[in-house]
């Protein structure tokens, strides 16, 4: 049986172990949890990188810390997508780690457990890793962002609306904390698994192909949000095929009901999955006006007060 404390991380990454009397050790690699994930179960062996850098076969879900030369004293958590299926690493996390590197924030890129690999959590699996992965980074952090593309801002997005649900048994003392971020960002996301845009892989791994709309809605951010949700910055392209661009007016009109502040980049062109974006091409204006708005935010902070359910 393989050790979930000790995995391969690949990709120019070592072997880490994490000892649990010592969870905040400054390694470029935390694993989530002390011992195996919450309800147990998940693949094994070594895990899967394609050539473009994306993940999946992910046995010990993590967080990977990237540290900028002159630290601002604030953070953001990265979460790429990959419908659920895997996870854009080389593509989406890692540039954008580097980037926000620039600009001082540390960086952490979580690696979350996708829900179709045998983890007996099911479809709560990677909500369990993000709400772990923000209380972790809390107790390290001053002020933390998230920060998600495609099914990683549903993750995240979902994370951040269900701060007070208790999505796993308590695990140890860090649980007791509230999973609260400070903002959030959302770039090209999912947002509604409702019809008629539940056409997604998001929507075929979370619900299943013949999810009733009761189970359609429990796994749309828009029905969660209220006046304690994180300011929220949003961008996507008017030609995103893969998720309609309606994701972000259903997102922007939720937080408006309620007050909740929200910027949205709408982008010409570029469609979906396009990361920083190319230099020269519409794809490419989201980046400086999101770290425009999180600089806007620096003495903003948000009560960390939540109610478990």
């Amino acid at each position: 049986m393989i050790s979930r404390r000790r995995f391969l991380l690949g990709a120019g990454a070592g072997l880490f172990s994490i000892k649990t009397g010592n969870l905040f050790a400054r390694q470029n690699v935390i694993p989530l949890w002390p011992d195996a994930p919450p309800g147990g179960g998940g693949p094994t062996g070594a895990l899967h990188i394609n050539k473009s850098g994306s993940w999946s076969n992910i046995v010990c879900p993590s967080i990977q810390r990237f540290q900028p030369e002159s630290p601002n004293g604030e953070a953001v958590l990265i979460a790429a997508g990959g419908g659920y299926n895997w996870i854009g690493m080389g593509r989406e996390a890692w540039p954008v780690a580097h980037w926000l590197n620039s600009f001082g924030y540390t960086a952490y890129v979580l690696s979350y457990r996708l829900p179709g690999e045998k983890w007996h959590a099911g479809a709560l699996a990677a909500l369990q890793d993000a709400q772990r992965a923000i209380r972790l980074v809390r107790a390290m952090e001053g002020r933390v962002h998230a920060l998600g593309f495609s099914a990683g801002a549903h993750l995240l997005g979902m994370a951040a609306a269900r701060s007070g649900f208790a999505s796993y048994p308590p695990q140890d003392e860090l649980d007791a904390t509230a999973p609260v971020i400070d903002s959030i960002g959302l770039i090209y996301p999912v947002i509604t698994l409702e019809a008629p845009y539940n056409h997604t892989t998001t929507h075929r791994i979370l619900t299943g192909r013949h999810a009733t709309p009761q189970e359609e809605a429990e796994w749309s951010i828009e029905n969660y949000v209220t006046a304690a949700y994180p300011p929220t910055f949003l961008a996507q392209a008017e030609d995103d095929r893969v998720s309609p661009p309606q994701n972000s007016t259903i997102m922007r009109e939720a937080c408006r009901r309620v007050g909740v502040p929200v910027e949205w980049v709408q982008i010409s062109g570029g469609g979906h999955g396009f990361g920083l974006g190319k230099a020269g091409t519409p794809a490419a204006i989201w980046d400086q006006a999101y770290v425009s708005w999180l600089q806007s935010r620096r003495h903003q902070r948000r009560p960390l007060r939540t109610e478990m359910i």
